[in-house]
């Protein structure tokens, strides 16, 4: 077995046998995008792609046995991943119908629903997940909706009662969609009970409108051309009680609402905490899309020549320092978010198979999906942009499918919610210690329930940490001046460190606003945001560092573990580069210190130059599957 082979298997993680067959088995179904179909050619392209997806085992995969599934969260989220390697429009359709809509029917409905399951596998019940509004996207608790019931006939009434209330955005709404999981503000008796889930049918089986129903087209977006986004709106559309998906709010015959959790808060996070695996699979669907960029990048940096001596052969570009800084530390991020994402999915995967999963491991899996989401989503956009520029203008050739990559995976830093409301989510986990009683995304919530200390939080670790702290005790020197940058108990007590100042600045900022007023809460709050969200960012950091390191204790081929810290060692210096006004700021490293960070980052780059080849193998994106015309000549020797 090869060295790039040893990488693949360890970045494949624990479903390393989903991977392997999926690269197989996708390859074989041909799901190359085609660029010359109009728009309605690409939607049914990509429509009939996802019947032939049934076949895989993928789409059933995410769902109980129970209900007709495989019973294996960790599969589904892998199959989607692997999906984002040959065409980003096929993952989002297959995430809208059976991860979405199909997630919402299964784990906010309850036995009268789950019957639709089989039907949701096998495509007989195309739908979509209607929750963005217009006027209302990550403040999904203010959504404008309304479903009023009515107990004269035992039905819902769903209503659009502004322009702003129109569902927007939404996938298979367009075309393919028969009927909606659409969230909207449950009211009975007079009173409203937050945000709830119902199915509503809106096409009959001609595909027309059904009465009340209005939906429209979203058109040409900038990428992502064989998913039908569109809009909904309702005007007192009726439908059977039974409709409600009831696990967590339900409505007897009379109007009578109940609930097995009381307050609306966190009755509408603990719904939003069951469809988790979307957050997650966004962020590693992004990741893998980022793989092929880099993969495509790599390769044509290895057979592209450009300069070089004046009476010399010219000059490769993967031999180039500027080259190696652009694309170098852009892999080893994606090796390392990979060990992070493929640590996020076991601990969903447990939780999920679990019937009585621990409330608090939940909550921290939620912080920690949404960080790893907006981190993922933007790495992936700064590696496909950046592969293209590496490109040339061969990059731009839609042939080459950079281009192409680049417009699909743009709005995924907006799906799930916009990347810095989703940071904000994690350092409101952090700086309320996991406070119960905070709810919602609201300032005010927020500067609350801050906590007195939030030591214990960022000592918590989840992964492998007994070996975290063995590496940070065993660390050289104890000054500054002793800092060894490569040592890696040095870079997880630098990157801890600074999680943990962050954290307790913040939390003293936002404590002045107690006792205020609504108005100067807010405003201490709206003051603090960019530090609010460099918690976030910290602490997604540190956890990925501490990822990819016990990736590499669990690597079981030696020479791959020691090219893996290599590559972990660019990664860990890369961070501190960029952060290296902070750390110079806050006294953690001398002005000689800083200034060696730069030398010390070149010379990695000379270590893992020779190596370029095998990481990007590693990712384990098949060459025949990259569908770039340019890397289809012969490839000298690295």
């Amino acid at each position: 077995m090869t060295l790039a082979d040893e990488l693949r298997i360890a970045l494949d993680g624990k479903w390393r046998h989903v991977r392997e067959e999926s690269r197989t088995r996708l390859a074989e179904l041909d799901l190359a995008v085609d660029p010359d179909l109009d728009l309605e050619g690409a939607r049914d392209h990509t429509f009939a792609q996802l019947k032939d997806l049934v076949q895989t085992g993928i789409p059933a995969a995410g769902f109980r046995e129970s209900h007709g599934g495989l019973g294996d969260p960790g599969m589904a989220v892998t199959g989607i991943e692997m999906l984002a390697q040959f065409d980003l429009s096929l993952m989002v359709k297959a995430g809208v119908q059976w991860g979405l809509f199909g997630g919402a029917v299964e784990n906010l409905g309850t036995d009268r629903h789950h019957a639709l399951i089989p039907r949701i596998i096998d495509l007989d019940l195309v739908g979509c997940f209607a929750m963005t509004e217009i006027g209302h996207g990550s403040d999904v608790q203010s959504l404008e909706t309304t479903a009023t019931y009515d107990p004269q006939t035992q039905e819902f009434v769903v209503h659009s009662p502004t322009h702003s209330a129109t569902k927007d955005y939404i996938g298979n709404a367009a075309r393919h969609a028969s009927i909606a999981a659409v969230f909207a503000q449950l009211v009975t008796r007079g009173e409203s009970h937050g945000v709830h889930c119902f199915l509503v049918p809106i096409r009959d089986e001609h595909g027309e409108d059904m009465p009340g129903v209005t939906t429209a087209d979203d058109h040409h977006k900038g990428g992502l051309r064989g998913v039908d986004n569109g809009r909904i709106s309702f005007d007192e559309v009726r439908i059977p009680r039974e409709n409600l998906l009831n696990r967590y709010g339900n409505v007897d015959e009379n109007g009578a609402y109940s609930s097995p959790i009381d307050d609306t808060g966190k009755r509408f996070f603990t719904m939003l905490g069951t469809l988790i695996r979307g957050r997650i699979s966004v962020g590693g669907s992004a990741l893998a899309a980022s793989e092929v960029a880099l993969s495509i990048a790599g390769r044509y940096a290895l057979k592209r020549r450009q300069f070089g001596p004046a009476d010399g052969e010219e000059t490769l570009l993967a031999d180039y320092r500027m080259h190696q800084r652009r694309l170098l530390p852009l892999i080893a991020r994606g090796y390392a978010y990979r060990f992070a994402q493929n640590q996020q999915v076991a601990r969903m995967d447990k939780l999920q198979r679990s019937d009585n999963p621990d409330a608090q491991q939940q909550r921290e899996l939620e912080g920690r999906a949404a960080g790893l989401k907006a981190i993922l989503t933007w790495h992936a956009s700064r590696s496909v942009q950046e592969s293209r520029e590496l490109c040339g203008g061969a990059g731009y050739l839609a042939e080459n499918r950079i281009s192409t990559l680049r417009g699909d995976i743009d709005v995924f830093t907006t799906f799930e919610g916009d990347n810095h409301v989703m940071l904000q989510l994690v350092a409101k986990e952090l700086l309320t210690a996991y406070a119960h009683e905070v709810g919602g995304l609201d300032p005010l919530g927020m500067v609350k329930f801050v906590a007195s200390t939030v030591t214990d939080v960022v000592r918590e670790r989840t992964a492998a940490s007994q070996l975290i702290q063995r590496l940070i005790d065993a660390r050289p020197g104890g000054g500054d001046d002793d800092h060894d940058l490569l040592d890696r108990g040095t870079q997880l007590e630098l990157f801890e460190d600074r999680e943990q100042h962050v954290i307790e600045t913040a939390a003293r900022r936002l404590q002045r606003a107690a006792g205020a007023d609504s108005a100067e809460a807010f405003r201490i709050f709206n003051n603090a945001q960019d530090h609010v969200i460099r918690c976030g960012r910290v602490h997604i950091d540190r956890i990925v560092l501490e990822a990819f390191t016990a990736g590499i204790a669990r690597c079981e081929d030696e020479d791959a573990a020691d090219l893996l810290r290599e590559v972990a060692t660019l990664y860990a210096l890369s961070v501190i580069e960029d952060d290296l006004a902070w750390f110079m700021g806050h006294n953690r490293l001398s002005d000689a210190r800083a200034k060696t960070v730069t030398s010390l980052l070149n010379d990695q780059l000379d270590k893992l130059r020779p190596h370029l080849l095998t990481l990007v193998e590693g990712f384990g994106v098949p060459e025949a599957t990259l569908g770039a015309a340019f890397l289809l000549d012969p490839q000298p020797d690295a």
